[in-house]
């Protein structure tokens, strides 16, 4: 009875939290258990006890909307989706958009009663939402993310003062009984961490076995949604040297390539200062005094050493705490890599050396290795540097063999490093001491 429903707790020793009695009232079929325990996982899964450390009450509704729709599309049997269906009525708004429409999967979908009362400029637009988290193509997390607050602001129900309305339409949600805690007490009351290993690794080889819709919807996670934000560069000395010992590693500084490098030449030539050569000191010897001698002249230069280095920046939301330390030691190396940094999270977003200096950061704030294989393998990439933590997933398939041929180093760093997933892959890796505090 720690928590209302159920709840996954994020520490060292993770437990999934289940009220029985919650249980033995709504979820009391293997069917309904199954779609309490994925919908608390997928909580974890998309990032949303990370990524915003203060939910709204919307926010917290726009996760199991999504949450909702993601779990029944994988089980869209009746026996699976009266879980939601019976939890959330149809006659009340805004709790009907937490379950999957009348008529949904089998015949036409039609409008739940719920959204009925709204007034007539709002009916179609709410209607159109509650498809699209259910429709074959469906629709991407940023469109329900930005369209149901607006939606739910607009609405004012029968008998609500305009006095206790709130701006963000919280007033609708707060009394609405959301599966799992998702409030902030709760999860300190716990003792609950940011990251657990455990609890990602075991999760993660779940996740690989779960079947998949007939029909993959892209865009549905939390995870894809790139948010901008500036980030002041700030240089690292101190982790210089090991960049660019690595970047040269990688680059391959062999004296040939597109990388050109400061070099001093030598060349002989004539000079009528005197000096020890060999022709110069006979002459001087049989009583000739030479006007001119072999001198030796340095000539510096810049020549062809190498190849530059593409760089795959970690910007997730465990990165947040070095990203500055980590701008300025990639701005130290900018002689060495290619002109555009590649960003990555769960997508791959190019910033330029100066934008990178200017502080510009795009970042969905999940990780998948996945998005780095596939750009390298779309763009020939054949010597990178990844710099990150190491929680990327683990490569596997067309995504292992890209990573494998090519020239790869990895520069991990943070406060707690994770060098298992990328392992097989990497062919040089150092340790920065970026800390939390440097």
């Amino acid at each position: 009875d720690e928590v209302p429903t159920a709840a996954v707790e994020c520490r060292i020793q993770p437990r999934m939290l289940v009220n029985p009695a919650f249980v033995a009232r709504h979820a009391a079929t293997p069917e309904k258990l199954l779609m309490l325990v994925m919908h608390e996982l997928h909580h974890i899964l998309l990032g949303h006890t990370t990524l915003f450390p203060r939910a709204t009450p919307v926010q917290n509704f726009v996760f199991d909307a999504v949450i909702n729709g993601i779990v029944c599309r994988m089980f869209p049997r009746a026996a699976h989706i009266a879980f939601f269906s019976d939890y959330y009525p149809e006659e009340r708004f805004p709790g009907c958009l937490l379950a999957p429409p009348p008529g949904w999967p089998n015949g036409k979908a039609r409008m739940a009663a719920g959204l009925e009362q709204l007034p007539a400029r709002l009916r179609a637009r709410a209607h159109a939402v509650h498809l699209s988290l259910y429709s074959a193509t469906g629709a991407s997390y940023q469109d329900v993310y930005e369209l149901l607050p607006r939606l739910l602001a607009k609405v004012r129900l029968p008998g609500a003062s305009a006095k206790k309305a709130a701006a963000d339409g919280s007033e609708l949600v707060l009394e609405l009984p959301l599966l799992g805690g998702h409030g902030e007490d709760e999860l300190q009351a716990a003792g609950l961490e940011v990251r657990s290993p455990i609890l990602f690794d075991v999760v993660r080889s779940i996740v690989e076995q779960w079947p998949q819709p007939p029909q993959p919807i892209r865009g549905r996670s939390l995870a894809d949604v790139l948010q901008h934000g500036m980030v002041t560069a700030r240089p690292t000395p101190s982790n210089r040297a090991r960049l660019r010992q690595l970047i040269r590693k990688v680059a391959g500084l062999s004296g040939n390539g597109r990388l050109r490098q400061p070099r001093d030449d030598h060349f002989e030539a004539p000079t009528p200062i005197p000096t020890l050569a060999r022709r110069s000191l006979v002459q001087r010897a049989l009583g000739h005094q030479p006007l001119l001698h072999t001198g030796s002249v340095a000539l510096r230069r810049r020549a062809p050493a190498g190849e530059h280095v593409h760089v795959y920046l970690d910007v997730s939301g465990s990165m947040n705490s070095v990203l500055q330390a980590l701008y300025g030691a990639i701005l130290d190396c900018a002689d060495f890599v290619v002109p555009l940094v590649h960003l990555f999270s769960t997508k791959v977003a190019d910033v330029t050396l100066a934008e990178l200096r200017a502080g510009k950061c795009v970042t969905s704030g999940g990780t998948d290795i996945a998005c780095v294989a596939e750009h390298m393998a779309r763009h020939r990439v054949t010597r990178a540097l990844l710099v990150t933590d190491g929680w990327v997933g683990t490569p596997r398939g067309e995504h292992h063999a890209t990573l494998a041929k090519a020239r790869l180093a990895i520069a991990y760093l943070g406060t707690s490093t994770h060098q298992a997933d990328l392992a097989a892959v990497a062919r040089h890796t150092c340790i920065l001491t970026i800390g939390v505090s440097s």
